[in-house]
């Protein structure tokens, strides 16, 4: 399940960017920790009003300064309840809270299946320039976010020079222009196909479009391009993992499964990358499977002919498997007896400034 931050300074637009996903779910279910903290499991409510008395406000307004990983992890395991049926959960951070702290909560979590889903950083386009000159501590959450959305650009008088001097200041982010929060929920999560409901109305079924509307009018963002990539002949580790590490700017998820064929005929394994994030998770084929590996790629301004022949430079032929091959593999393969690694570390503001993101050695 993944977890998505969702940061940015006061009145960028969170909690619009909050409720679109909540209106615009495909079925799925979604958890928040709202606005300093409250748990609550958000399906089929009539009016998002009904979420009121469902959220506690913290008095001191900053969730990172609040709690710690394992108060955190209370209210995760809660929405995390597999009873619940929840697929996806957003915190949604105070306009003062530390994205930084929240990111490394949410990388600590001791829970199992929770995984971390990704920084959104929110961002004023119209007052983008005054909020950053009375807070320049905006470009160091920039430059850590995974997924930047410029919103309220029906409000910017320079929304293309907004927009390029915020790509200016992320580090291979992808950044998507929007108006009213409204984003494809795809880019944070696989939206659950809808199903017949019976006796109570969800906030899907309030939107759904009448006959011959379209139901993007009026969206001014720019979407986002997504590549299929399925391969009956198995990739070779060493190769895809210099595609991982070589990834893109604006490539902001991949998810699916990869056959490493002879170098582990046993397991397939299941790929979670969200911005800089990468995990592997090896998982037993069972013996109907047909052996492929299917992955799809997700983000803005990416060059999918282009990613489709490096992901077709990856397969491999080979009957026989090196025996290190797998190395670079296993580094991001969590055991879970030990304590989560440090694939990807958030800035750390020493003495020397920003030292970027960390990896581990090889």
């Amino acid at each position: 399940m993944p977890v998505v931050v969702l940061a940015g300074f006061l009145g960028s637009g969170k909690t619009t960017l909050l409720n679109h996903l909540l209106h615009h779910s495909g079925g799925s279910r979604i958890g928040a920790l709202v606005n300093d903290f409250g748990a609550i499991e958000i399906d089929a409510m009539a009016v998002a009003g009904a979420l009121g008395d469902s959220t506690v406000s913290l008095g001191n307004g900053c969730l990172c300064c609040a709690v710690d990983a394992g108060e955190l992890d209370q209210y995760l395991g809660r929405l995390a309840e597999p009873s619940l049926g929840i697929d996806v959960i957003v915190i949604e951070a105070s306009g003062l809270a530390e994205p930084q702290e929240l990111v490394r909560m949410v990388l600590a979590s001791e829970l199992p299946g929770v995984v971390y889903g990704g920084l959104v950083e929110v961002v004023d386009a119209a007052e983008f320039d005054d909020t950053r000159a009375r807070h320049p501590e905006l470009d160091r959450h920039l430059a850590l976010a995974d997924l930047v959305v410029v919103n309220k650009l029906d409000r910017a008088a320079d929304g293309e020079r907004v927009l390029g001097l915020v790509r200016s200041l992320v580090d291979r982010a992808a950044v998507v222009p929007a108006c009213y929060g409204r984003i494809d929920p795809e880019f944070l999560f696989d939206c659950r196909p809808s199903e017949e409901r019976v006796g109570q109305l969800s906030f899907d079924d309030l939107h759904e479009p009448g006959e011959g509307a379209d139901e993007h009018a009026g969206h001014l963002h720019a979407g986002y391009d997504s590549l299929s990539f399925v391969s009956g002949v198995p990739l070779d580790p060493r190769r895809l993992m210099a595609f991982l590490d070589s990834r893109p700017e604006g490539l902001y998820r991949i998810k699916g499964y990869v056959d490493f064929g002879p170098y582990d005929p046993r397991n397939r394994y299941a790929v979670h990358a969200v911005g800089r994030f990468l995990r592997f998770y090896p998982e037993p084929w069972a013996s109907a499977d047909e052996r492929l590996t299917q992955l799809v790629l997700i983000g803005s301004g990416i060059d999918t002919p282009a990613l489709r022949k490096e992901l077709e430079a990856c397969r491999t032929g080979a009957a026989h498997a090196d025996e290190h091959g797998m190395w670079g593999v296993l580094r991001y393969v969590r055991d879970p007896e030990e304590p989560e690694p440090r694939e990807w570390q958030p800035y750390d503001d020493g003495p020397g400034g920003p030292e970027g993101p960390e990896e581990l050695p090889d």
